[in-house]
């Protein structure tokens, strides 16, 4: 396999959060190489219709800030399939003196809400939800006062929507976390001198003093679009795959550092800082791998990359091992039992457990018929999985890849050939 460089589109995090800070400062912003699923373009138009200006030209997305002054919106606010987008917008606007209504997919609707409007509520947020704690969710004007939370379980969305209520509020917000996750809103922050100090499990973000002022952004490629190609490099004989100016984040390096427990040759270079975020140049090769056991403080920094983790570890020497990942349940789909379904199918050797499961191989995957459950993840999980097998693999929805990665299929087919 000839080596191939690849440039990724935008990180999606980071796309989500360059496009509300800019939105919040005093002035116009330049942002480069945004993300181009669906989830990000969630967060866009739910700016619009708050009254952020948001203009394309060519590969350059500008964002024309208000300092703050956003404008209630004439209708409801459709975060599509966008955990981010509702979450941290609950966030955004629950101290902005207006009146909004988030609203989201089938898929969304179900995913739980209480979990960000509870904290917003003690900081003087008037937020109601559906009797089941999901979306609608409904916000009237109120004013946030301070607040310590001590968060029940590792989310970088609500720990990053009580840091964006906190800039309303002007009061000192400390956000205590079980264990670290994903820090670009903290480093994106600290970058455009916002006054957020970080200590061990402890953020605190000081009262709001002045407005941000506007910047430019080229977004460093997604490394968690990016575990799906390297994978197939792994495991592809004489595989090499070079992915520059990809996010080296190390909250969002957990997929990277357990494939190299699993035996990968992965190398990085030419690190560099953009906006706070470390990038740089990450190669994967062609590796034998084993299994490993994988839990705890670990599962924050690779919990979107364990669907593609788990077909790796169909094709490893020996058992792997998942647990603390109960998140999975209720992401996009309740993806422990997608992933274990779907590789039993297969021919998979897996158990079920609730917060994980267990994987033994190395096993000749068969293809099979793949129920996606519309989960962008677990499409491109599968879709490397059927690259591996022997037979024809057909998935039920491909194209839901677009919530994240619309060139997905093209980018294999070029990997592959």
């Amino acid at each position: 396999m000839t080596p191939v460089h690849l440039r990724l589109p935008g990180d999606k995090s980071i796309s989500h959060r360059a496009l509300i800070l800019a939105a919040l400062a005093d002035g116009t912003s330049r942002l480069a190489n945004l993300s181009p699923g669906a989830d990000v373009d969630s967060t866009r138009r739910c700016l619009e219709r708050c009254g952020i200006r948001v203009c394309t030209e060519g590969e350059v997305v500008t964002v024309a800030g208000r300092g703050g002054d956003f404008q209630a919106p004439d209708g409801d606010l459709d975060a599509g399939n966008s955990g981010t987008t509702a979450r941290l917008l609950a966030g955004l606007l629950a101290g902005r003196g207006i009146q909004a209504r988030l609203t989201g997919d089938a898929s969304l609707s179900r995913r739980p809400m209480g979990r960000v409007a509870e904290p917003l509520r003690q900081m003087g947020a008037d937020i109601q939800l559906s009797p089941a704690g999901t979306l609608p969710l409904e916000l009237r004007p109120a004013r946030l006062g301070p607040l310590t939370y001590t968060l029940p379980m590792a989310s970088a969305q609500v720990k990053s929507a009580l840091l964006l209520a906190g800039l309303a509020s002007e009061e000192v917000i400390n956000v205590i976390e079980p264990v670290p996750t994903r820090n670009h809103t903290e480093l994106m922050l600290q970058a455009l001198g916002v006054d957020i100090q970080v200590s061990g499990d402890r953020i605190t973000l000081g009262p709001a003093t002045r407005v941000m002022p506007p910047f430019d952004l080229k977004v460093p490629g997604d490394p968690s679009s990016a575990a799906f190609p390297a994978a197939l490099a792994v495991l592809l004989p004489d595989g090499e795959l070079t992915f520059d100016d990809l996010l080296l984040n190390p909250t969002r390096m957990g997929f990277f550092r357990a494939l190299q427990r699993m035996g990968a040759r992965i190398t990085w270079t030419d690190k560099r800082r953009a906006l706070g975020e470390e990038t740089g140049s990450l190669t994967v090769q062609s590796s034998a791998l084993k299994g490993i056991e994988i839990s705890g403080a670990e599962i924050p920094a690779l919990i979107d990359e364990l669907p593609i983790l788990a077909v790796l570890a169909s094709q490893a020497e020996g058992v792997t091992v998942v647990r603390d990942a109960g998140e999975l349940r209720v992401k996009e789909s309740d993806r422990i039992r997608a992933i274990c379904e779907n590789l039993g199918r297969m021919g998979g050797q897996v158990e079920e457990f609730s917060d994980g499961f267990r994987i033994r191989g190395p096993i000749s995957l068969g293809g099979a018929a793949i129920t996606t459950y519309g989960d962008h993840r677990i499409a491109m999980a599968f879709t490397v999985a059927g690259c591996l097998a022997d037979g024809e693999t057909a998935l039920d929805d491909p194209d839901c890849v677009a919530i994240s990665f619309p060139g997905f299929h093209d980018l294999v087919q070029r990997v592959v050939s």
